[in-house]
This record gives structure tokens, sequence and C-alpha cells, in this order.
């Protein structure tokens, strides 16, 4: 993971804030491996599809075709708990 896309280093001469300009290299391995651990541990109980779900979700993070933050994946892991905790999403 780098965050400027030069030394590894956060921040940069822009003035922007170091702890919000996180970027995440592509990395098809990573990918493939955190979305086949989701494939695997998935099964008809919900918390395992909840797991799954939220490992898929972290995947983006590196995949070069998905635009993601890891702000906007915290967003989506706690609607899918919400969701849950609600008991679906008919009710």
């Amino acid at each position: 993971m780098t965050t400027d896309g030069k030394d590894g280093s956060a921040g940069g001469d822009d003035g922007s804030d170091p702890d919000t300009e996180t970027a995440f290299d592509s990395d098809p391995e990573r990918v493939a491996f955190l979305r086949e651990v989701a494939d695997e541990i998935r099964s008809d109980s919900s918390e395992s599809k909840q797991l799954a779900n939220i490992l898929y979700r972290t995947s983006d993070l590196y995949d070069a075709d998905e635009e993601t933050t890891p702000e906007e994946i915290v967003r989506n892991v706690k609607f899918i708990l919400e969701v849950t905790e609600r008991g679906g999403l008919e009710r």
C-alpha cells in the first residue's frame, strides 16, 4: 500500500491531509485471494454470508476496476450489519 504513489510516505506537497488521502495499489492477487476466501466461507448461515460480503467488499480496495474508499467500505459494512440486525431488507 502506498499513500502518494511515489515513496510510500503519507501526504504530499499539495496540502492534502495524510490521514484521509490513502490510495491502495491495484493488486489482482489480493483481490482473487480475498474473493476466494469469501466464496469458501459463504454458507447458509447469515453470519457466514455477512462475513463473505464484508471480505468481498474489502477486496474492492485492490480491484483496479472498482473506485471505492475505506470510508465507503466502512459505511457499507455498517449497513450490512444494520440490515442483518433488523432481520433483513423486507422489514
